[in-house]
């Protein structure tokens, strides 16, 4: 039976008194610190590539490979031009995820000690949802990552070391998976990454994605005219021609979770960081302009360790920016930590500095050296600290790395004057504070003098 309009303005007066109060139960029965401070919170995407040197990305003047979603990404966001981090993974690993120098917990290469303390745990420990994705090297033991704090996985190399790129063997939550159709490793760590982003979109979540690209062997991509599906193995079709295409892949692979971030509406909430773990493969070249730039990962020189980075999150970073200030990749637990609102617990050492300020476009504290201890197999410790002009070995050689960013031609500090030895004095004051920061539980490698000397007379007596 249709009703008057009269009748029906009647029946809505009567009703809308019960109809407040049932409102007002809802919003009663919903804690409001649940709906408005998880609304709040941001979501963060903290993306690594392996071994993937500064000269490898075209925002960062380089013309050998094309890179145009981290490129667009740059454009849009902030690219840094002096971040440093270790000059192999395991070491950069551990310091990126704990925020510590290696001289104080460092254990092996291919190990982190299960006790420490990362950023999967201060973010799960604070509401995230969390999950790491693609490369470990940190340990084989199952139960390692839950321990660091993620939630879920799906890794390559946790108790295991099958093939990465062709037909790869991974490990999905604790469960191994074989390729054997033709799968391409680095799509199927995606596809995961991408599952995982429209699962949680409704719930604020820290993603760490540690990429298998761009290691070696160079294999061809599913997109290089010499795919072969029916590829398996570390040892075929390698050849240097592949990393420029494995470049772009991995490249690709970004563009396709950005994609998915604006797809799912999370664009505008997520923070994503993207670096590299270490420099290019060691004798890799590439070109940036008619510059030369050989890849130098496994050395403590720029080649080595100098990477990307380059930040995004919509109206929060400066649009378009490039910051000369220094970042080390102790410096990332503390940026995502303040980014996200999270307090780091007062009994946690922490050396690393927030450059949050810095993706806001302010001034921040910009660090005034970086500081390495580097001992990948607890043998040949080279220590040493620098900055954007100067580096400081603990054994007094002194460069500068304007003119020698090789480090061809030592100088000693003790001989300098004017700047070089302000410098000087400077970076000692940095190695001075860390002079007795090695744990007496913790092995105390040889200094690299005193292993390079042993190598010798063992090579001799052979």
């Amino acid at each position: 039976m249709k009703l008057s309009p009269l009748a029906d303005r009647l029946i809505l007066g009567r009703m809308m008194p019960l109809f407040s109060f049932v409102v007002a139960v809802l919003c009663f029965l919903v804690p409001a610190d649940l709906t408005a401070a998880d609304a709040k919170k941001p979501n963060v995407i903290l993306i690594m590539a392996d071994d993937l040197g500064y000269e490898t990305i075209g925002a960062n003047g380089g013309t050998s490979y094309p890179t145009p979603h981290l490129d667009k990404l740059a454009a849009s966001g902030v690219r840094f031009t002096q971040c440093y981090v270790q000059p192999l993974c395991t070491p950069t690993r551990v310091q990126l995820m704990t925020g510590k120098y290696n001289v104080r917990n460092y254990v092996d290469f291919g190990n982190m000690d299960p006790k420490a303390v990362t950023f999967g745990n201060l973010f799960k420990q604070a509401g995230y949802a969390t999950a790491i994705a693609g490369k470990w090297q940190l340990g084989q033991d199952k139960e390692l990552p839950k321990k660091y704090g993620f939630e879920e996985h799906c890794l390559w190399q946790h108790t295991r070391r099958p093939p990465r790129y062709a037909n790869a063997g991974l490990e999905i939550n604790g469960v191994e998976k074989d390729y054997t159709k033709g799968e391409y490793g680095p799509d199927e760590v995606n596809r995961f990454v991408l599952d995982y982003l429209s699962r949680k979109k409704d719930a604020p979540f820290f993603l760490y994605y540690p990429m298998m690209l761009t290691h070696s062997p160079y294999q061809p991509t599913p997109d290089s005219p010499d795919w072969d599906p029916k590829a398996i193995g570390e040892n075929v079709n390698k050849h240097d021609k592949h990393f420029g295409e494995m470049v772009t892949y991995m490249d690709k692979l970004i563009g396709q979770v950005l994609a998915q971030l604006d797809k799912l509406g999370l664009r505008e909430n997520t923070l994503v960081i993207f670096l590299g773990d270490n420099g290019t493969g060691a004798g890799t070249k590439s070109m940036m302009g008619s510059k030369v730039v050989i890849g130098g990962k496994g050395t403590t020189t720029d080649a080595g360790m100098h990477v990307p980075l380059i930040a995004h999150w919509p109206g929060q970073t400066a649009k378009g920016k490039v910051c000369g200030d220094l970042v080390d990749s102790t410096d990332f637990l503390p940026t995502i930590c303040e980014a996200a609102g999270i307090k780091l617990p007062r009994d946690l050492v922490v050396d690393g500095r927030s450059f949050l300020p810095q993706l806001r476009g302010e001034k921040g504290q910009p660090r005034e050296w970086i500081y390495s201890w580097y001992s990948p197999r607890q043998e040949n410790l080279r220590e040493f600290a620098f900055n954007q002009h100067y580096k400081l070995y603990r054994n007094g050689d002194f460069y500068d790395l304007r003119k020698d960013l090789e480090e061809s031609s030592p100088a000693k500090a003790s001989l300098l004057s004017g700047e070089a030895a302000s410098a000087a004095k400077m970076l000692q004051g940095a190695l001075d504070k860390y002079q007795d920061a090695r744990p007496a539980s913790l092995p105390k490698p040889a200094a690299a003098e005193e292993g390079a000397k042993k190598a010798k007379k063992k090579k001799k007596a052979e």
